[in-house]
């Protein structure tokens, strides 16, 4: 599909050539493509739930260019393997595996296939794990790297690096991403490493950091920390559960570092190793502004992730072999530029009727809504920060008999700007595609395909992968002789027990350890239970039959 794509582009330019001319082209591109380097680095960039008016909207704002523009590549289809809109989490777990999923699974086999063109999944691998292009990229010995400005288990991070039925299990997903080797990883989600009570706090009493910490990382916990780090291993936990938003960071969080700095130190650490890496980084909030319906913190988010995207392309441009893809997993709240207000007059409506509004904020509506006093008594000057200044009779009657301010508040603000939301929730439509580098994907792509084209740069294939990483543990066990049991006195962490003459091995879940007697060993991917099942790495058995 690249080949096609960039030959009809590249046909495309050069118009009223002769046949033979054609002919030439085409061995000429042919030569080129043969003369390229490997790709050593795979940089993959998702700005969550990003409509085009979304960027469309910010590059205004900005009054220049976006970084991405000059990446533009293409298009891709979002839809689940169940609905024409997706969520987040069958989302990445299409664009990290390869697999299309259904709503809330994690890096697993869809359970329900209704989706016009895809083939149904046999019933005893719904649930069943997906291999990941994170772990293939491991597997082939490059370094690897996750950020996020949400906390680092949310959703598509998560789809990156774990493998679970529900995205909101938080604590299995953090305790999966500590055990999967990942050299960089850095974002929010605190919470999800330390016991407690909180939502996300683990229940099992298991203190990640502290296995992170014998793990060799250096755990940094501000921007300061981060840049001064030297480490090629190191762990940022810069919140509790998300970072702030950028706009607000100045005002509330300084100590926090922007996702353009987490990039470029991500990178920085992650090419010193000679066999490349592979890295991932979200620009999470973009979609948390747009199911508020608020532009502000759209923009926000939106140029935090396009300066992330600049430092990128800054190191790719460098050299010759490095593939950057930056889109989005889905769009969000239907965001156009212009609304009832400009039915008759859009044709005379300047740019500066949709800008000069937003540009009186200050802070985003998350932002501005952090400074109001329980008693509302300064709701006047949060209406300010958030860019409602001189209020009008009408405005202050909806500010004063609202229920929902955050509500109110957006909806005047997209009043004054000219904006149009159609909806608080996700939207169905194609994206863009962003991308740089050798061997560019160009025109239209499922989500999936975007995990095959990854993979196949960085020299595996998910299907051999899949075969390597995950197989049904009981089934593999027992042909080799063993017994398989399940031991659940820890409720929290049910482990495999294996059992052959007088060995015993014990696998626990959510690690990559396998232990028999009192030595451990190392497995080369996850002990996984889903679907009632256990799920190892094919190395597993192996080790198991040689320690015999």
């Amino acid at each position: 599909m690249k080949n096609i794509g960039q030959k009809i582009i590249s046909f495309a330019l050069i118009g009223s050539l002769t046949a033979g001319s054609f002919a030439f082209a085409a061995r000429e591109e042919a030569k080129q493509e043969k003369k390229q380097k490997p790709i050593k680095n795979v940089i993959m960039m998702v700005m969550d739930g990003t409509s085009a008016g979304a960027t469309t909207l910010a590059r205004w704002y900005k009054g220049e260019p976006l970084a991405l523009d000059e990446m533009a590549s293409g298009a891709v289809r979002t839809y689940s393997a169940e609905s024409a809109i997706t969520d987040s989490a069958p989302a990445a777990t299409a664009m990290a595996t390869g697999f299309k999923s259904n709503d809330k699974y994690i890096g697993v086999l869809p359970s329900v296939v209704n989706s016009p063109g895809l083939q149904p999944i046999p019933k005893e691998q719904a649930l069943k794990p997906a291999a990941n292009v994170l772990e293939g990229a491991e597997l082939v010995g490059k370094s690897t790297g996750i950020i996020a400005t949400a906390a680092i288990q949310h959703a598509t991070p998560a789809g990156f690096s774990a493998h679970v039925p529900h995205r909101n299990m938080f604590p299995d997903i953090a305790e999966q991403q500590v055990h999967q080797n990942i050299e960089v990883v850095l974002g929010g989600g605190k919470d999800a490493l330390l016991p407690g009570n909180k939502t996300n706090n683990r229940k099992d009493n298991e203190n990640m950091l502290e296995v992170i910490k014998k793990k060799g990382y250096d755990i940094v916990e501000t921007r300061e920390e981060l840049l001064r780090s030297k480490s090629n291993k190191i762990w940022g936990v810069f919140a509790d559960d998300a970072l702030a938003q950028d706009m607000n960071r100045p005002y509330i969080r300084p100590n926090e570092p922007t996702l353009a700095e987490m990039t470029k130190k991500a990178i920085d650490t992650l090419s010193k190793d000679k066999d490349g890496f592979f890295l991932f980084v979200e620009g999470s909030q973009v979609d948390w502004a747009a199911h508020a319906n608020d532009p502000v913190g759209i923009i926000s988010e939106v140029l935090a992730f396009d300066k992330a995207v600049k430092e990128a392309l800054s190191f790719a441009k460098k050299r010759n072999d490095t593939l950057v893809i930056a889109v989005t997993d889905h769009g969000n709240s239907g965001i156009t530029i212009g609304n009832r207000n400009t039915d008759q007059s859009y044709p005379e409506t300047p740019v500066s009727a949709y800008i000069d509004p937003l540009k009186k904020a200050k802070m985003t509506l998350d932002g501005a809504m952090s400074q109001l006093k329980a008693d509302k008594s300064n709701l006047e000057e949060v209406a300010r920060l958030y860019g409602l200044d001189s209020l009008t009779a009408e405005e202050k009657k909806r500010l004063s008999e609202s229920t929902n301010l955050r509500k109110t508040f957006s909806e005047l603000l997209a009043a004054r700007a000219n904006l149009g939301f159609t909806t608080g929730g996700h939207t169905g439509e194609d994206v863009f595609l962003y991308t740089y580098g050798p061997n560019r994907p160009i025109g239209t792509f499922e989500n999936t395909d975007l995990a095959r084209i990854m993979a196949k740069a960085m020299g595996f294939d998910l299907k051999d992968l899949n075969k390597r990483l995950f197989v049904n543990a009981k089934k593999e066990f027992e042909a080799i002789g063993a017994t398989v049991t399940i031991d659940q006195t820890d409720a929290q962490n049910p482990a495999l027990i294996v059992k052959k003459g007088n060995t015993t091995a014990k696998l626990p879940v959510n690690k990559n350890i396998m232990t028999v007697g009192n030595k451990t060993y190392e497995l080369e991917g996850l002990v996984v239970y889903s679907a009632d099942q256990f799920w190892v790495p094919k190395h597993a058995i192996k080790l198991f039959q040689q320690i015999r």
